[in-house]
């Protein structure tokens, strides 16, 4: 490894992290944007990447530091097309590992519901997992490689998957660095509220309680107008039936905790592999599961919680069940 002979610009940012348990502090949302924009224009040596995931990850980001790094995003990201929209931002990053991706159904319930449903993800950084890019082209869904197509299949579908190698590559290298760090850094987080077609409402999913709070805050900061934030299982969006749920909404600045309650006693058992074909039966009638009808409809209805402001969760609930009774068994052939 050279030797520099003069401090690298970088080095500023890593200094302010790690410089000791008095002397070190957070970024602020300035210097978080400009920090993680020399990141994304590969302005940086990977020990100094490494080091600076760490430092955060110790230290754990906090919500002005997310704001700044999902700002360098969408700075650096290919934009959309003119004139593309979606009513529902749905991000995917964890992959299911415990049961199968019935939050798949729920989309499809969404968007049958008239709602425009913009998903993205990441695969692969995580052995051993099912990414919801495998699962929807099993199902037959759409699953666009570029922006351009993006707008035909929510037009026709109103669902629509891009991975986050299609408008972001260098946010999608630092996730599959993981392997590499051994834990999950700040990417995990900031990547779920990158919301890159500016839906007016989002929903995500944490795998710790705490990070709700950050999640929470660094909406407010970037102007989310409706989002719902909560512990999914496997860290994806979708309900777990067997634990009350805590939903934590932001409406337009304003924010409340609200909670599905429990559907199920004791602990499921685990599927030997997550798939697809459980999901397909369940959706045509031909698959009797209770947990799975009980994670589709939960989980759609906390996506019409972060939809709409008429409903609480009882309301939802009611609706997420119509929308189930009255679906089109025949759309996943």
């Amino acid at each position: 490894m050279s030797q520099p002979s003069t401090e690298h610009p970088f080095a500023a940012y890593v200094r302010i992290l790690g410089k000791g348990k008095t002397g070190s502090r957070s970024l602020d949302r300035g210097e978080a944007r400009d920090a993680f924009g020399m990141i994304l224009r590969g302005e940086v040596e990977p020990v100094q990447l490494g080091a600076f995931l760490m430092l955060l990850r110790v230290k754990e980001e906090s919500p002005e530091e997310i704001a700044g790094f999902v700002d360098a995003c969408r700075a650096a990201m290919l934009p959309p097309p003119d004139g593309v929209g979606a009513d529902l931002d749905w991000s995917c990053y964890a992959g299911k590992k415990h049961q199968h991706p019935w939050f798949i159904l729920s989309m499809l319930l969404v968007a049958g519901a008239g709602y425009r449903v913009f998903v993205h993800g990441s695969a692969g950084h995580t052995p051993g997992r099912l990414y919801t890019d495998e699962a929807m082209l099993a199902l037959g869904l759409p699953v666009a490689t570029a922006w351009g197509e993006v707008a035909a299949h929510l037009d026709a579908r109103r669902l629509c998957y891009l991975p986050l190698q299609a408008f972001c590559p260098p946010l999608q290298d630092i996730m599959q660095l993981r392997p590499l760090l051994g834990l999950r850094s700040p990417v995990n987080t900031l990547a779920r509220l990158v919301n890159p077609l500016a839906a007016p409402a989002s929903i995500q999913s944490i795998f710790h309680p705490a990070y709700a709070r950050i999640h929470q805050e660094a909406d407010k900061l970037l102007g989310q107008p409706r989002a719902v934030v909560f512990k999914g299982d496997s860290g994806e969006i979708e309900v777990k039936p067997q634990a009350k749920t805590q939903l934590h909404l932001l409406a337009q600045g304003n924010t409340a905790t609200l909670e599905l309650p429990r559907a199920q006693s004791g602990r499921p058992e685990p599927v030997a592999a997550p798939d697809t074909k459980s999901v397909r039966a369940l959706w045509r009638g031909d698959l009797d599961d209770a947990y799975g009808l009980q994670a589709t409809t939960a989980t759609a209805a906390t996506a019409l919680l972060a939809l709409r402001d008429d409903l609480d969760t009882t309301g939802a609930l009611t609706e997420a069940a119509r929308l189930w009774r009255e679906r089109d068994r025949g759309l996943l052939g």
